[in-house]
């Protein structure tokens, strides 16, 4: 151990909570420095990507302090008045209003609460092209429920030890299998050319090759590469969580290994059978003897990391009663299986020092998430596109019309040396984003993702720190045993189902205050709008000056019936669109939003503005000195009164500015102490309404950052 790498555990091993919670296995996650070699990804040696089943970001973490949880102050608006939190509950010919509530272990079976309707129909009439106002009517009332740190204690510490995405989604709005075939495959074949389209959990057991899919998964690119790869799973229990068992390839090795077309009987997985059957390892079982009867369930995995075997990628699937899914699960057994892998990989430190660990989940059961999915433009019913796109949108529309997603946001941790600390990540991902982080590192293309996607949803490589990952003080995991996970269950079962609120006992969510270290993101954003007083129309210009891909989301809060527009702009492109004002006599109520918090609302009536002042904010970035510039025009016939005033950074300061006719100011605003967040409003003093602008953001400067300070210790809104 060098110097450096010893001082750094030491200081960690030097931690009264960290000596006395934690077994040797969660110390060494947190104290094994990484491998680095080069700095780079390439010293990242062995992907292990386990994923769970059925919770949303909001049902896990939307209490977490320091993620866009229920502390978010811009969320999607809803008719009435309505916050996105007071959803509309039609059931037995009346209706309700229903908002999130607590599930609560000292009240009822909250560590197995029921499941709910997640199908490709149900989703789409709760998600409603993005309107989501009536989610617990077509998702039932506990898909409202969520958990604070009392349920979730191991997943709340391994969110605030390591790296917590609270942007990544869900691949399709629908179930399982369509999922992982995102996640494993990079699709779910749209055009219907090798088995699919996959809207629902057809082919995902493993039956004779004389049907199935064709096209190309990515551990068969893998193994044309040369990179190693294995699928670790227990049969006949791997919950049918399994998608490669639906490709004819899979169902092929199976019968040539010797198995019947069904599939049974299993027979252990040996590395002598990869030459002539490579595929087998996909489907074989991998994890013999491992059940719900014995506690070493992963010892086929645990092995192959104790003896240097472990692949460069590796998959795992974990059984019924620890994938965390409602009913035959729940988080305390997922968590104690988590923690399973975590032991079998720090078991062996040189492993784990060269070792990325990704825990995410298919899809969301129906848990409610009030994060507007990142999905191209929908359809008007009359047949013309909500929104516009620079970007290619084939392969994402079923021939039913609907789109396919991504879906809602999923729990995702990036687990490793290179992501201790405490992070949050705030980059827009979906479960392509693996396979894209499996790209970057083992440039292996997967060319069955869709422009959209490869355009909008990262590769992951954000949420790491691959340049000096050994700096920096880490926290603590607790530990429990099996029995223990085991026995809570047992003891939740007993209980009956957490009581729903009635309407006039409920309580709006509070997220604790509170900041996270946040990751730098390729994000930057621009909108700006003009009011043309003579044709009656707004125009808003949307930009894209960042690296990557963007979406913005535009609700007109004067007609929220209406399908929301979204615009998807790469990098360095412009566009424009148009709102007609006639039928509602020039006035204007237009609601923006997009990556990490990003926000713009545009108010006013055109018709006021006819004789006077022309008013028009633009709002400038200066990453270098971290600072936005306000440049304040008027190209109208009379001064503009402007009064801007902070809605969240500066103790609601205001400020008063005078704009001569066709002349313009500039006012800097510094962000150093808000840590580069912004949020003010510009209003046109003696125009009654008629000019309204907020801004909310964070700038971007390419280096890391922390969350929003203004987010959350209040009720959400």
């Amino acid at each position: 151990m060098s110097p450096l790498d010893r001082r750094h555990f030491l200081k960690l091993a030097g931690s009264a909570a960290l000596g006395a919670t934690l077994p040797a296995s969660i110390r060494r996650a947190l104290a094994i420095p990484a491998n680095n070699l080069t700095g780079t990804i390439k010293d990242v040696e062995h992907v292990v990507i386990l994923m769970q089943e059925n919770r949303s970001f909001d049902h896990y973490f939307g209490t977490l302090p320091g993620v866009r949880g229920f502390g978010d102050r811009m969320t999607i608006p809803l008719p009435d008045g309505r916050s996105v939190w007071q959803q509309e509950l039609d059931e037995s010919g009346s209706s309700r209003i229903l908002l999130p509530y607590h599930l609560d272990m000292s009240k009822g079976n909250a560590q197995r609460v029921n499941g709910t309707p997640h199908g490709w129909g149900d989703a789409h009439n709760a998600w409603d092209n993005g309107r989501l106002g009536k989610w617990p009517t077509y998702k039932e009332p506990q898909s409202m429920g969520y958990y604070m740190e009392a349920e979730l204690p191991f997943q709340f510490a391994l969110a605030n030890a390591f790296t917590v995405c609270d942007a990544y989604h869900c691949g399709i709005h629908s179930s399982t299998n369509p999922n992982r075939l995102f996640h494993w495959t990079g699709t779910n074949d749209p055009t219907g050319a090798n088995g699919g389209p996959a809207i629902t959990n057809q082919f995902d057991s493993l039956d004779a090759s004389s049907e199935g899919y064709t096209w190309t998964t990515y551990p068969e690119r893998l193994e044309a590469a040369g990179v190693t790869w294995k699928l670790y799973q227990n049969l006949p229990n791997n919950f049918t969580d399994n998608p490669l068992a639906g490709f004819k390839a899979y169902r092929q090795a199976n019968e040539k290994h010797g198995n019947q077309s069904s599939g049974f009987p299993y027979t252990p997985y040996k590395d002598s059978d990869n030459a002539g059957n490579p595929l087998y390892k996909g489907i074989a079982n991998t994890l013999p003897g491992g059940n719900t009867l014995n506690p070493d369930m992963l010892q086929g995995f645990s092995r192959d990391v104790a003896n240097g075997k472990l692949p460069q990628v590796s998959w795992i699937v974990a059984p019924d009663t620890y994938s965390e899914h409602p009913g035959p699960s729940s988080p305390i057994q997922g968590a104690w299986y988590i923690q399973q892998v975590l032991d079998a990989l720090t078991a062996n430190p040189d492993v784990w020092s060269k070792t990325v660990l990704i825990v995410n989940f298919d899809e969301n059961d129906g848990f409610f998430d009030h994060a507007p999915a990142p999905c191209i433009p929908a359809r008007n019913p009359d047949g013309s596109t909500a929104g516009m796109s620079t970007i290619d949108t084939s392969g994402e529309t079923h021939t039913d019309g609907l789109i396919y997603g991504p879906g809602p946001r999923v729990p995702m941790y990036a687990v490793s040396p290179w992501s201790r600390g405490g992070w949050v990540c705030s980059e827009t991902f979906s479960h392509t984003s693996v396979l894209r982080f499996l790209e970057a590192r083992f440039g292996v293309r997967e060319d069955n993702i869709s422009p959209w996607r490869r355009a909008i949803c990262g590769d992951l490589t954000s949420a790491f720190n691959f340049v000096n990952p050994n700096d920096g003080m880490l926290s603590p995991l607790p530990t429990q045993t099996k029995l223990q996970a085991d026995t809570v269950r047992a003891s939740q079962e007993a209980k009956p189902q957490v009581p729903q609120p009635s309407e006039a006992d409920q309580t709006t969510p509070v997220q604790p205050a509170g900041t996270k270290f946040s990751r730098a993101l390729p994000y930057e954003l621009h909108a700006t709008s003009r009011a043309d007083t003579a044709a009656n129309q707004l125009d808003i210009l949307f930009a894209n000056t960042g690296s990557v891909a963007a979406v913005f989301h535009v609700y007109d809060k004067l007609h929220l019936d209406r399908i929301p527009r979204r615009y998807g702009i790469e990098p360095g492109k412009t566009l424009q669109d148009t709102w007609d004002l006639t039928a509602d006599n020039g006035q204007y109520d237009l609601w923006v939003l997009s990556h990490n918090g990003w926000h713009r609302h545009f108010t006013g009536d055109a018709s006021i503005l006819r004789n006077g002042a022309d008013p028009e904010v633009r709002v400038c970035y200066d990453p270098v000195n971290g600072a936005v510039h306000l440049d304040l025009h008027n190209h109208g016939s009379a001064t503009a009164h402007y009064f801007i005033k902070d809605n969240a950074y500066y103790g609601h300061a205001d400020w008063t500015i005078d704009v001569a006719p066709g002349d313009t100011q500039t006012m800097q605003w510094p962000l150093v102490t808000s840590f580069l967040w912004y949020d003010f409003t510009a209003t046109l003093v003696d125009a009654a309404g008629g000019f309204t602008r907020r801004f909310a953001g964070r700038i971007e400067t390419g280096k890391s950052s922390v969350s929003d300070p203004a987010m959350g210790s209040t009720p959400a809104q």
